[in-house]
């Protein structure tokens, strides 16, 4: 913890209490957003953000976040020191003030914070009350203290432990199991996270270590100077960008409000926009996003007519047009932002529109005036993607058409089934004729519809909607589906609320889901938001002893039946039969209804996008056009493998 002076002003009178603690453990999901694994990991980001309140701030340099055993965790800053004095309302310690009373904290009234992140200022106390046991450490004043809770109620007072001319605080805790359904961390997404927040705090060092193993430290540092800009260069890494220099504004309003964003055109044909206000990533937007996309559609279209990029016979650019291949980071700070919903999906905050409106309307434009040839880039890609909007249309009204007029019949490829309720109903999407040959003949046929593709379908990564259009299988997968595509798409049309992807266990099926996936992604995201896409489990062996017939899914777990059936695998041969299953072909149709389509003894995965921005990347690393990103996760990823067909 660094030596610090600025704690003066910041001490008991700064913190305002409004409400108890008791609601929490009755209801923790209205204060995480749930129980389950991201509930569990907002109590990591709650202390996390209450560092980097002090950051921003200007109080803190250095975070360090520690994964301990026992599903131990520890956030440590070297800000100004929770206080420690009696609190004038509560006659308690502050410390203790902060972390058992809701809404008490720097975030309401008196000095603590201009802005701040955090549930509302309800994160430490209510990352107490749903631990096991929390342990917090302060240092200022000269003294260091500590102060011990369980399940949120204090275990005795502060206590000064030493003498110490340090400051920062320390908060260490154990989830709750009788709250949690699984206490277990994701390193990845604590990683993603943290990195996330660095790039938003720049000039504040953030430091993750894993100590869960003995002898399996691992650990990063995540300090970026240059901030969002950075963000938005990390985002872009191996694409092919249109404006060589990144743009970048900031701007303050006011004592309290401040704008800032960063942006760059790459040959995407997907945009990827992310939003934080008070570095919390709303991820469905508000009204940031509202008013940097006005401000950005007129601005270019404003640009393109006076130098003439635009015809005076050409129709707008729309804001699809100039989102096409756009990387963009608005980060917005405020005093009391107003969120929609507990968790923070969206801002409400109104004037934050015309804030960024007018960053945007000035910075923009002249950053557009000063680089003509990145400006020359950006038309040309704009208004080529308006030029591609207007024939993928003529393409999809044509796909769009045709289906209607066929009545989806599909001659040869759909098998479609006879329940109208897409509620009850599914699409298996399976790879061949033979692999669809077996599907139709062991599904039941009243919930379930078959659609065969004949090989691998196009590569979306790398074709605009037009081309995509053109291909035969995407286009009988969409009018199966029903929903429409592009901007006329409406999930609620969708045919089927379980789409399940069935490919051989195979380096070719593989590669067929990975295509079928970036096909969903790129263009498909709702249904995958809206929990309809699945992928099937078939089974990878077969093993049989006289009438004793098992189906298993894993290398381990043919192990074990070979262990429970008193054979090991060198035996096998002669009493035991192991028929390895490389596609759904090999099944006859009971085979494939009893492993892979009976709901009864199924295995689907469900897919989810848990993070769209390292998703965006990975689909861009393995699905497109730079051979090089490919390549070395190719080379870094190999001795991983455990299984591979050749």
């Amino acid at each position: 913890m660094a030596k610090k002076s600025a704690s003066a002003s910041y001490n008991a009178s700064a913190i305002t209490v409004l409400e108890g603690l008791e609601p929490v453990r009755k209801r923790p999901g209205m204060y995480i957003g749930g129980t389950g694994l991201d509930g569990l990991h907002h109590l990591i980001w709650e202390v996390v953000d209450n560092c980097i309140d002090e950051a921003m701030g200007g109080h803190a340099t250095h975070v360090i976040v520690r994964l301990l055993p026992d599903n131990v965790i520890s956030v440590k800053d070297d800000g100004r020191g929770i206080p420690v004095e009696k609190h004038e309302k509560t006659k308690k310690s502050t410390l203790e003030t902060v972390l058992t009373v809701l809404h008490a904290g720097g975030k309401f009234g008196g000095e603590g914070y201009k802005v701040s992140g955090g549930l509302h200022g309800v994160g430490v106390s209510v990352v107490n009350a749903l631990s096991e046991w929390l342990e917090a450490e302060v240092e200022r004043d000269g003294g260091r203290f500590v102060q011990k809770f369980k399940r949120g109620a204090a275990q005795g007072d502060v206590k000064k432990l030493a003498k110490s001319d340090l400051t920062g605080t320390t908060i260490t805790f154990k989830a709750d199991k009788e709250i949690f359904q699984t206490i277990e961390y994701n390193w990845n997404k604590i990683l993603q996270h943290l990195r996330q927040q660095a790039y938003l705090t720049p000039g504040v060092r953030i430091s993750i270590s894993d100590e869960r193993e003995a002898g399996k430290v691992k650990s990063y540092t995540f300090y970026f100077e240059g901030g969002i800009a950075s963000y938005v260069q990390q985002l872009n890494l191996g694409k092919d960008v249109k404006n060589e220099e990144i743009f970048y504004a900031k701007r303050e309003y006011e004592e309290d409000r401040m704008v800032e964003v960063a942006m760059q055109y790459t040959d995407a044909y997907t945009d990827q926009i992310l939003t934080f206000a008070n570095n919390i990533h709303t991820i469905e937007g508000g009204t940031h996003l509202t008013g940097f996309r006005t401000a950005l559609t007129r601005l270019i279209n404003d640009y393109a007519r006076k130098n003439s990029f635009l015809k005076e016979k050409d129709d707008n650019l729309t804001n699809d047009d100039v989102s096409e291949g756009l990387t963009a980071i608005i980060s917005v700070k405020l005093r009391e932002p107003q969120f929609e919903g507990q968790t923070k999906g969206k801002l409400g905050t109104q004037e934050m529109r015309g804030y960024v409106n007018q960053m945007m309307m000035e910075a923009f434009a002249m950053y557009l005036e000063e680089h003509p040839q990145d400006a020359r880039n950006i038309m040309a890609k704009v208004t080529l993607a308006a030029k591609a909007r207007m024939a993928a249309r003529a393409a999809r009204d044509t796909v769009l058409r045709k289906g209607a007029l066929d009545g989806f019949a599909l001659p040869g490829k759909l098998a479609d089934c006879s329940e109208k309720d897409a509620a009850k109903s599914e699409i298996y999407i399976v790879e061949g004729d033979s692999a669809g040959g077996s599907a139709k003949s062991g599904r039941d046929r009243k919930f379930q519809a078959i659609l065969p593709l004949r090989g691998k379908i196009l590569n979306v990564e790398r074709a605009r909607l037009d081309k995509m259009l053109q291909n035969n299988e995407v286009k009988a997968l969409i009018i199966a589906m029903g929903a429409g595509i592009g901007e006329d798409m409406d999930v609620s049309k969708l045919r089927y609320h379980r789409i399940i992807i069935a490919t051989d266990a195979d380096v070719d099926g593989s590669h067929i889901r990975t295509l079928l996936l970036t096909f969903f992604f790129r263009y498909f995201q709702a249904v995958i938001e809206g929990g309809y896409l699945y992928i099937a489990q078939p089974p990878l062996y077969k093993i049989q002893k006289g009438k004793q017939e098992h189906f298993v899914y894993t290398d381990q777990e043919k192990e074990k039946t070979l262990k429970k059936m008193g054979v090991t695998e060198e035996d096998a041969g002669s009493e035991v039969k192991i028929q390895r299953y490389k596609g759904l072909g090999e099944m006859n149709p009971r085979e494939l209804w009893d492993t892979t389509m009976d709901p009864a003894n199924r295995i689907l995965k469900q897919v989810t996008i848990a993070d769209v921005a390292e998703a965006d990347r990975m689909f861009d690393v393995l699905m497109g056009s730079d051979v090089a990103p490919r390549k070395k996760w190719i080379q870094t990823h190999a001795k991983t493998v455990e299984n591979l067909d050749i």
